[in-house]
């Protein structure tokens, strides 16, 4: 069996939802070969979405945990998932992110019920921010797991983890907002006490290899990873790296448009 299971992210904070920390979006060429790839490897259906033909949802049961969108080639964007976090004035926050040396590439955006920015931070990895305008219509994830979590593999840890606590108000003490703690050398964050999102030194950004460069990985966890592996190789996808610690196994793969993502079998990203 493929497909995320409930049971292997009892600790992680949830990223759907209308009260939901982050959301995750798929910037592909190809929205129906990706359709097909996901459905296939994550155990996914795929509805269409509110804003436009080019864009889809992706549910497990009920509930959505991923837009699908298809960008023209036209267009100089990355094909790659990408994490939205919420906030609750976009003008704010893409102000914040100019004012220390991020880049603002796209927006704010009205789209649907919400509006949207796409950004990077100053070491280059790519992120988005989504203020939510209407009252969500959707059901909201358990809140006792995640269909996905994060990571950030970035230069500096620490600097990395000022700079978002400063854009989305992350450690800042209000009511609903992140918590940060340092351990050992890297950086977790916490929502209502689940972790959502680690934060690992060392990345390099002139590197060729683009798991070095900085970025966001997206990580969907798994019942059965060997399965769920074979089964992305089966439908185009391949193996990019398998890193196998102490507390299991996360694996990279690249979809068959060439964005990259990770399957793991870890119960948390702390």
């Amino acid at each position: 069996m493929t497909g995320s299971d409930p049971r292997t992210a009892s600790s992680a904070a949830p990223l759907t939802g209308p009260a939901a920390p982050c959301w995750v979006t798929l910037m592909t060429r190809h929205r129906e070969t990706a359709e097909r790839f996901y459905s296939q490897v994550l155990g996914w259906s795929l509805r269409p979405g509110r804003l436009g033909s080019d864009f889809s949802v992706a549910y497990r049961g009920q509930v959505p945990v991923a837009g699908l969108f298809a960008v023209s080639s036209a267009f100089q964007v990355a094909v790659a998932w990408t994490p939205y976090f919420a906030v609750e004035d976009a003008n704010v926050a893409a102000a914040r992110i100019r004012e220390r040396s991020g880049t603002v590439a796209v927006g704010p955006l009205t789209l649907g019920k919400g509006r949207g920015v796409l950004a990077s931070d100053r070491d280059g990895a790519s992120f988005g921010l989504w203020e939510r305008t209407e009252p969500s219509t959707s059901p909201p994830a358990p809140a006792d797991h995640a269909h996905s979590w994060l990571r950030l593999r970035t230069r500096n840890a620490f600097d990395a983890a000022i700079f978002y606590g400063e854009v989305l108000d992350w450690a800042s003490g209000r009511p609903g907002s992140c918590d940060v703690a340092y351990e050992g050398e890297e950086v977790i964050v916490r929502c209502e006490g689940h972790p959502l999102a680690r934060i690992s030194s060392g990345a390099v950004e002139a590197a060729a290899d683009p798991l070095v460069r900085p970025h966001w990985q997206v990580q969907f966890p798994v019942e059965d990873l060997a399965e769920t592996v074979a089964t992305a190789e089966r439908h185009g996808g391949t193996l990019v790296e398998d890193r196998t610690g102490f507390e299991g196994t996360e694996v990279t793969l690249r979809d068959p448009d060439g964005a990259l993502f990770a399957v793991t079998d870890v119960r948390s990203p702390a």
